[in-house]
């Protein structure tokens, strides 16, 4: 059985997604879960660890969409069913995204 390693408490976040990696066209995802570090996502194709570009995403804060765009690096890329799961590590988000990361994780 595989046991979960991450150290920081994750947030389910169900929302649509929109992935442009340097030098790539944009692609549609869907997020899975999201820590003040970082989100998981699926998509329809891999891509390589340690690639770098914008993650683009919506959140409900206090009852109002609020889209979130964070440069971010790919850490993994699993199959996991019929697509494909990706992890993101943020690159210095701006301050108005970690303040609306960190009132969605309260």
């Amino acid at each position: 059985m595989l046991v979960d390693q991450r150290q920081i408490s994750r947030k389910i976040l169900r929302a649509k997604a929109m992935v442009v990696l340097d030098g790539a066209a944009p692609t549609p995802a869907r997020t899975l879960d999201i820590c003040p570090s970082g989100l998981s996502l699926t998509m329809g194709h891999m891509v390589p660890a340690g690639s770098a570009g914008n993650v683009s995403f919506e959140m409900f804060i206090d009852g109002k969409p609020q889209i979130i765009t964070c440069r971010s690096k790919v850490t993994y890329c699993i199959f996991s069913g019929d697509d494909v799961k990706v992890g993101f590590q943020f690159i210095n988000p701006d301050q108005a995204a970690v303040a609306a990361i960190s009132k969605f994780m309260r």
